[in-house]
């Protein structure tokens, strides 16, 4: 009986001893952070990573998709050839419709000019009007198509020269070889040629496609400019110059007119002096580019050239 006795307070110690140590095992558990659970992916699935929001297309081929929106106080800063003022504006006002509360700036200082501030980091994007050349494409420049231009020879509108001139007579005027009207048809007066400056990508087409890269000539009735710049030649033409420029330049000009090569105007489309004007990027291409590029190849952006 004295056993039995004994037996139940031994018990009842027992017990309370388990509780004292279950509490405090849990409040070890609770407390310490290095023996928190922590997940696990199972040995034998794959892990899966974060969601990446892809760029939108960078291949070569130069298409990029039109995004849904950019972010708020995005700047797209342009400058180049002085043949594509006209398209920059058209793109600029219609992407800033397009996407509020962003900035496009666009200047034309001359394709070389463009070039040079996009491989400075100065600008986002050159407005060019020839390929580029392999070592700049070495460099990271990407070229992307936009438009098909035509170069036009122009005249002042009181010029008497009426007529046309064929490829070999272009020729032989901007090589100083041709230094009088009479000599291709016209009255017998001096010939004068305003000729673009060096840095303009229509001054190195027009050498490379008409003067079959030689050299244009240097003499007495050609001036060559230092800036690139179309409308200080319009002005300056005169009645017995003659000069080149984009075809849109000057087709509403009143104060000059198209002369014709071999018979042809710059809107036929065998006309001889056609070309592809660009806008180059540095590679990789900044979001705000894609965007940019993404709208002019769009629907939208042809809509906004075509209005213009």
């Amino acid at each position: 009986m004295a056993q039995k006795n004994e037996t139940i307070p031994l018990l009842l110690a027992l017990l309370i001893t388990f509780a004292i140590v279950g509490v405090g095992v849990r409040w070890f558990l609770n407390q310490s952070p290095q023996l928190k659970p922590v997940a696990q992916t199972p040995a034998n699935q794959p892990v899966t990573p974060p969601p990446i929001r892809a760029n939108p297309s960078t291949s070569s081929d130069g298409n990029f998709p039109l995004v849904a929106q950019v972010p708020l106080g995005t700047t797209i800063r342009i400058n180049g050839s002085t043949s594509m003022v006209q398209l920059n504006e058209a793109f600029k006002t219609g992407f800033m419709q397009q996407y509020p509360a962003t900035i496009v700036i666009a200047n034309a200082s001359g394709t070389e000019v463009g070039l040079r501030d996009l491989l400075d980091g100065k600008i986002d994007l050159a407005a060019i009007s020839r390929p580029l050349t392999p070592a700049e494409q070495g460099q990271g420049l990407v070229s992307v198509p936009i438009v098909t231009d035509a170069i036009a020879l122009f005249v002042g509108q009181d010029n008497p020269f009426q007529g046309s001139l064929t490829q070999a007579q272009v020729r032989a005027i901007f090589q100083g070889t041709i230094q009088n009207w009479s000599e291709v048809g016209g009255p017998n007066i001096p010939l004068k040629v305003t000729n673009r400056a060096p840095t303009s990508g229509t001054y190195q087409f027009f050498q490379e496609v008409v003067l079959q890269g030689q050299s244009f000539g240097v003499s007495p009735n050609i001036t060559t400019l230092t800036l690139d710049e179309t409308t200080p030649i319009i002005r300056s033409i005169g009645t017995d110059a003659i000069s080149y420029a984009t075809y849109s330049q000057i087709a509403n000009q009143s104060t000059v007119r198209v002369v014709t090569i071999d018979g042809l105007s710059p809107t036929d489309a065998n006309y001889p002096l056609q070309r592809v004007l660009y806008y180059v990027y540095r590679t990789p291409p900044s979001p705000s580019v894609q965007a940019f590029l993404g709208y002019v190849q769009s629907t939208q952006g042809k809509s906004a050239l075509n209005s213009n």
